[in-house]
């Protein structure tokens, strides 16, 4: 039996994004202690800043995968989501990149901050903005018109959307209101599946952009003192 009788089970459903900020945070003491590392090799002309970075952006891949695999498997029934290959790969395809752009975003944001602890503090600022903006705790249809436009700003907001869209936006079953659930997600979210390919290429254009301009903050920035 799938959990959508109910509008809380797919408000219940979207809780699942929140497991990005402890890959971000756990990464971060661990970025700002090699790139200490980093700094002592390149000097001595060992290392050279874009491969390095590149290998750093590269081995969180596997670990991530594996990851979303082991998480996926475990919640992904116990949620209630449909039991199709295809949904079960977008569930899939937007853990895996939410997590790698959350990663890359804690990466990034060691590499623009003298240490983990200032990076940390940043960081928690824009994780509660990013929360706030999402649409999941005020759906972009009641946030206030100006404002809206932070809300296709924001990298959770599009996470949010592509997991809705995929899950719920085209299921015909009615809730207890009488909505069928598509139209309830289109009406209460703004949430529409025929727009899943373009949140899909956002998601991963936001993953390459965090690690991209970690790469380039890595090697233009040097905090290390002499």
């Amino acid at each position: 039996m799938h959990c959508r009788s109910k509008e809380q089970d797919i408000f219940n459903s979207a809780a699942v994004l929140f497991l990005g900020v402890q890959n971000a945070s756990s990464v971060q003491p661990v970025v700002a202690v090699e790139r200490t590392v980093f700094y002592r090799e390149r000097a001595a002309g060992m290392y050279s800043a874009l491969p390095y970075a590149n290998a750093q952006v590269l081995v969180e891949l596997p670990y991530v995968f594996a990851q979303v695999v082991v998480y996926g498997l475990i919640t992904y029934k116990m949620i209630g989501f449909e039991w199709t290959a295809t949904k079960f790969f977008w569930y899939l395809f937007f853990m895996y990149f939410t997590l790698l752009y959350y990663t890359y975003y804690g990466m990034m944001a060691v590499a623009v901050t003298p240490n983990y602890h200032i990076a940390s503090i940043i960081s928690s600022a824009f994780y509660g903005i990013w929360n706030l903006f999402s649409g999941f705790v005020i759906p972009r249809t009641r946030m206030l018109v100006w404002w809206r436009w932070y809300y296709w700003g924001c990298p959770m907001s599009w996470t949010l959307y592509g997991l809705i869209a995929s899950q719920f936006a085209d299921i015909k079953d009615t809730l207890e209101g009488g909505q069928t659930v598509e139209q309830f997600v289109r009406d209460y979210y703004g949430v529409k599946h025929d727009f899943l390919g373009v949140v899909a290429a956002v998601i991963l254009g936001i993953t390459v952009l965090f690690a991209f301009i970690f790469a380039i903050f890595i090697r233009s920035f040097n905090f290390q003192r002499r």
